[in-house]
């Protein structure tokens, strides 16, 4: 691996850490994010069986695939399949594309693959399989300035045979580049371990291989563990890539990104990766770093629609933010009676109170809150930091 020095390390955090900054609006989506709609899409795909690439169980698990994206109300001609063989059968990649409103041209792509090898494969890769379903639900007429593609890549488990075809044949076609992509965020293994319930997760960059994409790997991936830290509990592990599906990608030039879980739980490629061992919580929370970061890399609208809730954001502040035992609360004069909850970011409720414009959070762990102010039919939430 080559090393890059300290201060192009220090140059690219500090970087990043000034150019990204919270964004109500994709807390918003990314409060859509419900763990049920995770944990059954999990035990949906464990049922789906054994995925090997050109089974019977791999080609339902496609079809099931297409179904929930129909359902979410993709068109037909957003929903495209990328055929090749493995060992005579033929498999299919899934692709779903959502046109970007300023660069159309340019792709950011989010994939992860749905083929296993000998067990459902419920963390490899049912859990990455799950987050791509719900960033796609939750998406769907959020205006993004870039084109976002999900992937749905198999023949991953036989030597990353479905991305490598996807870069070769569509990509790029007689060795010329039909596609521009603007980072490839890949999702593999995220299930966690049920025995072990973690906090971290690992995100990874590119520092090997083609030097003239390391740097830039490098930056998204720091853009990706702020992500993190802003729009969900996890906290971050910065981790080199390996041998997954952006790999393809890698070799010919293009900026890759990813996550993968920690500790690895170590079920992978056996009867064992099912359900029973897999961590909900952790899919779920690994989904909202995801879609947070999704947003961002795509730059998704940050103006809420009506049906995303919020009119007159501003007329609630909260301050001061940081706050340490007092927060005040500033809510236009004309409304009577209202009710305040300060929630944790897994959705815990950790305070509520009535009529109060000046709130003692003093039992409130350090930490990042979401403050929501309900009043006259309104709801408005926005992100809390309590520092002691």
């Amino acid at each position: 691996m080559k090393k890059l020095s300290t201060l192009l390390l220090l140059s690219l955090a500090t970087y990043n850490a000034h150019a990204q900054s919270f964004i109500q609006a994709y807390q918003n989506r990314v409060n859509q994010i419900t763990q049920p709609n995770i944990t059954t899409l999990l035990q949906e795909f464990a049922a789906l069986g054994v995925k090997t690439s050109g089974s019977t169980a791999n080609t339902n698990t496609l079809n099931w695939l297409k179904t929930k994206y129909q359902a979410y109300g993709y068109a037909a001609n957003q929903i495209t399949e990328d055929s090749f063989t493995v060992n005579g059968n033929t498999t299919k990649n899934l692709i779903i594309t959502k046109t970007g409103t300023v660069y159309p041209n340019t792709y950011v792509i989010i994939c992860g693959h749905y083929d296993t090898i000998t067990g459902p494969g419920v963390s490899d890769n049912g859990s990455g399989t799950s987050i791509l379903l719900e960033a796609a639900r939750i998406l769907k007429d959020v205006p993004t300035e870039y084109s976002v593609k999900f992937i749905h890549f198999s023949g991953e488990e036989q030597g990353l045979l479905g991305s490598h075809h996807y870069v070769d044949n569509v990509v790029f076609q007689n060795g010329v580049r039909q596609l521009n992509l603007r980072v490839v965020f890949n999702i593999d293994q995220v299930g966690g371990k049920l025995s072990a319930p973690s906090n971290s997760i690992k995100c990874e960059s590119d520092q090997s291989g083609l030097p003239g994409n390391n740097a830039a790997s490098l930056s998204f991936t720091q853009q990706l563990a702020t992500c993190t830290t802003l729009y969900s509990p996890l906290q971050t592990v910065m981790s080199n890539t390996y041998a997954s599906d952006y790999v393809p990608f890698e070799a010919k030039g293009d900026i890759i990104t990813g996550f993968y879980e920690t500790p690895q739980s170590m079920n992978e490629h056996t009867v064992n990766d099912t359900f029973a061992n897999v961590d909900p919580t952790y899919v779920f929370n690994v989904g909202k770093a995801a879609l947070g970061a999704l947003q961002h890399f795509a730059v998704a609208t940050s103006v809420l629609a009506v049906s995303e809730g919020q009119k007159d954001h501003d007329s609630v502040k909260f301050f001061p933010n940081p706050a340490k035992n007092i927060l005040h609360i500033e809510i236009p004069a004309t409304v009577r009676h209202f009710t305040t909850e300060i929630t944790d970011v897994t959705g815990k409720l950790v305070l509520k109170s009535e009529n109060q414009k000046e709130i003692n959070i003093s039992g409130i762990d350090s930490g990042n809150y979401i403050g929501t102010v309900v009043f006259e039919g309104e709801k408005i939430s926005k992100k809390i930091i309590i520092e002691k």
